[in-house]
């Protein structure tokens, strides 16, 4: 019940900031507007504050088993670089990355359901490729 409480909770956050907004996300991709830039830069800082309190401060799960976070293998950065790209292509493509679409199903954009399935087929897609794709 709680992690449908955040999320709906989440999702009014996303609403009422206008994060979900095409037009704000337009903007962005023109370099119109500083409004979703600034959002994700705090985003940013409050993950980067986050993940400096869990290392430093030997942070505990909920069960009571410490957090850790392993070192990122940048090796592969390509695999990151050409995800990024895929990921940006779509977001501005549909005008909404994959947490919001759920929020703007929720308040009534019925037409989001297109890129919700696309998401889910593209994802069972991967799942079933998986073994035969380069890792």
């Amino acid at each position: 019940m709680r992690y449908l409480l955040s999320g709906i909770f989440f999702g009014f956050v996303l609403i009422k900031s206008e994060v979900v907004s095409w037009f704000r996300i337009q903007e962005m991709f023109r370099f119109d507007a500083f409004h979703m830039y600034g959002v994700i830069g705090m985003a940013v800082l409050v993950a980067m504050l986050g993940i400096q309190i869990i290392k430093r401060g030997a942070i505990k799960d909920m069960n009571g088993n410490p957090i850790g976070i392993p070192p990122k293998d940048n090796s592969q950065m390509y695999r990151y670089s050409i995800g990024g790209l895929f990921f940006g292509l779509g977001w501005a493509l549909t005008g909404a990355c994959p947490g919001p679409l759920f929020a703007l199903l929720g308040s009534g954009w019925m037409i989001i359901a297109v890129p919700i399935v696309g998401a889910l087929v593209g994802t069972w897609t991967y799942g079933a490729l998986r073994e035969r794709l380069p890792h």
